[in-house]
């Protein structure tokens, strides 16, 4: 697999996006063994970044991750998150909303260092902005365990251009996670650029559109019952029928290619720069072993040019909950 940079970091440049097999989506936790044999193919294939977090789960995943990377520590780049749970005894009001407090992070750390069975984290992201606590806070206790070596590199998810600068400013960032992806757009005008000007990289989550991109999803029966899709705006009501317009142009540019939609989604993402580094999540050795192939997926102008112009999304990319979590 080729490779790109993120800040300093040198990774394979699709890695593998571990959520779905724990939480969340259809058939999420059905099959830890089948999980396991994607990771071990996924680190077979080239694969180097791996991303968890404690909150999927909660704590299952990080612990399913770190049973299959034993034994194979240094062939990855592993990655996980703090901030969605709040370990203290008195939240100070903080239940339910990111708790980046000093006294929370040291307490995460241990945990995630314990469940994912390794001494230390490559890439330590805090996984929402916690706006109750200033990031220099945050980003300074994040630095006192790197000069530990409990943790590599920092990132930062689903922030914006001033506590990507302001964190920046107290220890090098080195990378962003955000939505990223043919119908999720609002990075490019403003955060991609920040992030080449500071020699920040950027992992794009939800590369396929939680799916939606693929063309598998045509019906909501395509859904289990506790899915958590049934409530994100663009599946639900007449949002759904009109964003199968995407999906149908996606179709059609992947017959021109000879590739499948989900190449070519995860091909136009890497073609936007060699600092980009997607995380499609699966829990299938098949799906996996497609989704690698978009590293040898080469698109036309044209096709670039097609995919850019793609018919708009209808219905926001979070639910309101969730929105109210992102820093825009």
């Amino acid at each position: 697999m080729k490779h790109v940079k993120l800040g300093t970091l040198d990774v394979g440049r699709i890695g593998l996006g571990a959520m779905g097999m724990s939480a969340a989506y259809t058939g999420a936790g059905s099959d830890d063994s089948e999980s396991i044999r994607t990771i071990h193919r996924a680190l077979d294939l080239g694969v180097t970044l791996i991303d968890t977090a404690e909150v999927y789960g909660p704590y299952t995943n990080e612990e399913l991750v770190g049973r299959a990377i034993k034994g194979r520590r240094d062939e990855l780049v592993l990655a996980t998150k703090f901030g969605f749970i709040s370990h203290r005894g008195d939240t100070g009001g903080r239940a339910g909303v990111a708790d980046s407090t000093p006294e929370n992070i040291r307490i995460a750390v241990e945990g995630s260092l314990r469940r994912l069975g390794t001494d230390r984290i490559d890439l330590y992201y805090q996984h929402r902005v916690d706006r109750r606590t200033p990031i220099e806070e945050t980003i300074g206790v994040l630095a006192e365990l790197v000069s530990e070596g409990k943790v590599l590199h920092l990132g930062l998810s689903e922030a914006w251009l001033d506590t990507i600068r302001r964190a920046h400013a107290v220890h090098p960032i080195s990378v962003l996670q955000s939505e990223y992806s043919l119908w999720t757009r609002d990075q490019e005008p403003e955060v991609l650029p920040l992030l080449r000007e500071l020699g920040i990289g950027f992992v794009p989550y939800s590369p396929l559109g939680h799916g939606f991109l693929t063309g598998q999803v045509r019906s909501l029966d395509d859904l289990a019952a506790d899915d958590w899709r049934r409530t994100n705006p663009r599946f639900t009501g007449a949002n759904f029928q009109r964003n199968l317009r995407i999906a149908d142009e996606v179709g059609a540019v992947a017959r021109e290619a000879a590739a499948t939609p989900a190449q070519v989604a995860l091909a136009w993402l890497l073609a936007k720069g060699d600092d980009i580094a997607p995380i499609p999540g699966t829990k299938r050795v098949t799906r996996l072993e497609e989704n690698l192939a978009a590293d040898d997926l080469l698109l036309t102008s044209q096709q670039l040019a097609t995919l850019d112009a793609l018919t708009p999304a209808e219905g926001d990319h979070h639910n309101e909950a969730q929105a109210r979590t992102l820093e825009r």
